[in-house]
């Protein structure tokens, strides 16, 4: 999903300075500085609307929570390879259908409850349930049972074969919950992580303190707080007078050269799982049309939103859906840019003239790219309108719930989220083709030889019919002031924090 990643409105919930308790909401900006003792401060943009990802979709809450709070049974690395978390090691049945999964042992819940079988047991049947309605539940879809062999050994069989699944319980919906934790998720999250979530200051900050029962190697800190920052310059002024320890995921790159002007402050950029992705309602006209959508892939300068937005990093993956760092990822050729191979188009399908509306989110990156979209695409023939949408909670609803749009675009963070995206005419892209369906259901339960090949050729179907346009691959940019051990690759779901240490000044 976008970074978004369904949303709720803002949560209303209050108290009192002195009377928040642990794991409450508060309203004033957090008690911690980036100078108090133990604590690490790190900025980011995109504040969560909730802490629910359940029902709530948006990058921003699994980004504070998953590895910081919440486990799985398996945990992605930086390097996107598959590892044992929660689950010392696992069997798979030479049908490729049941896992065998041999737990750790001596894990407690941040509420002191043990973490068993029967509880990883709960988590996973809960996913399928009514109880999520986060999107990404579909992950889910393919587990056919869940046994409990004994406290410490749980058994999943699926309905066939499946070469995502063990993948995606590395991300969110492989989340091990606490059944006493459930009716409070939105506010008071409960896992098996290092921290576990001391305040909340709703749009504002979330501060994480280190558990001292955690079952692995302790955080290096005491204290993790994350500071949200709406508007980009104030971002990137935070790490350079001090108000946060690092930057993570900056969104103003022409305040780089005075960035690194600054000796104290060091710069690193990677990669990330995030598709910045041109979506085209393809359920409203005109982009029903696969010659409209074809002319919009040949009539955006992809490089020059590129070198416009991010001041030339990111990748231009000629428009594939897919992040480098992903087994079937290759840069297409299908569409380079080209003005009048779009007019032809447009042409062709009667399309000259016709009016759309751009709803842009309320993100540095997409408010800039929109006002080089509406000059390309009224060269290629449109009469372009835009519409700036309040992110998350608006676009969330209007575009992404309610569909109400004809283009739009944000960055989809989610890993290896193109069966989301593609898959089913039911995601907000609306995207519906029975081949590219067929592909993606034969890459799944291909064997293991051939599922990077399918995938490729599903995707060069996708790129074909238009599904939607890559913009680009988004950059990780992090700047830090005085720690480290901050990961530079945002690969997982997770930013993970416990590793983060303060540096002697």
């Amino acid at each position: 999903m976008p970074q978004l990643r369904t949303a709720a409105a803002a949560l209303a919930l209050t108290c009192g300075i002195a009377a928040c308790s642990a794991g409450e909401t508060a309203t004033q900006t957090s008690q911690y500085s980036a100078d108090t003792p133990g604590t690490v401060v790190i900025g980011l943009s995109t504040a969560p609307a909730s802490l629910d990802f359940t029902t709530t979709a948006g990058a921003a809450i699994p980004q504070a929570l998953m590895d910081n709070v919440y486990e799985g049974l398996v945990r992605i690395s930086q390097t996107g390879r598959i590892e044992a978390a929660l689950a010392q090691r696992w069997e798979i049945s030479d049908d490729g259908k049941t896992y065998t999964f041999h737990l750790r042992q001596g894990v407690t819940f941040s509420n002191g409850e043990p973490f068993d079988a029967n509880t990883a047991k709960f988590s996973i049947d809960r996913v399928r349930s009514d109880a999520w309605s986060n999107g990404l539940k579909s992950k889910m879809d393919v587990v056919d049972s869940t046994r409990v062999i004994d406290s410490n050994t749980l058994e999943v069989t699926l309905k066939h074969r499946s070469n995502d699944w063990l993948w995606n319980m590395g991300t969110l919906v492989g989340a091990m919950m606490h059944p006493a934790g459930v009716d409070k998720l939105e506010s008071q999250p409960i896992g098996t992580g290092p921290y576990e979530v001391e305040r909340w200051a709703v749009g504002e900050s979330l501060a994480l303190k280190a558990r001292a029962d955690y079952w692995g190697e302790p955080a290096a800190n005491e204290r993790a707080v994350l500071r949200y920052f709406g508007d980009a310059t104030a971002l990137s002024n935070a790490v350079r007078t001090h108000d946060v320890n690092a930057v993570v995921g900056l969104q103003s790159p022409e305040l780089l050269d005075a960035i690194r002007a600054d000796e104290s402050l060091s710069v690193e950029v990677g990669t990330t799982n995030g598709e910045v992705l041109l979506s085209m309602n393809n359920q409203r006209a005109p982009f029903d049309d696969v010659r409209v959508r074809q002319a919009v892939m040949y009539g955006v300068d992809r490089q020059a939103i590129i070198d416009t937005t991010w001041e030339g990093y990111g990748v231009d993956t000629g428009g594939v859906p897919a992040a480098p760092t992903d087994p079937w990822y290759y840069e297409s050729q299908r569409f380079p840019y080209d003005r009048q191979r779009a007019l032809a188009l447009m042409k062709e399908a009667n399309a000259i003239g016709t009016s759309i509306t751009i709803s842009v989110p309320s993100l540095p990156y997409a408010q800039t790219a929109s006002e080089l979209l509406y000059s390309q695409l009224s060269e290629i023939g449109f009469d372009v309108h835009i519409e700036s949408v309040e992110f998350p909670a608006v676009w969330l609803s209007k575009v992404y719930q309610g569909k109400d749009y004809d283009l739009s675009l944000v960055a989809h963070v989610e890993a290896r989220d193109i069966p989301t995206m593609f898959g089913t005419a039911e995601y907000y892209l609306g995207f519906n083709d029975a081949e590219v369906q067929r592909l993606l259901n034969q890459a799944d339960t291909a064997a293991e030889d051939d599922y990077i090949p399918t995938m490729q050729q599903a995707i060069e179907r996708i790129v074909d019919q238009a599904g939607a346009d890559t913009l680009y691959n988004l950059p990780s940019i992090i700047v830090t002031k005085d720690v480290s051990g901050l990961p530079v690759n945002a690969v997982g779901d997770g930013l993970e924090l416990a590793q983060v240490r303060k540096e002697d000044r």
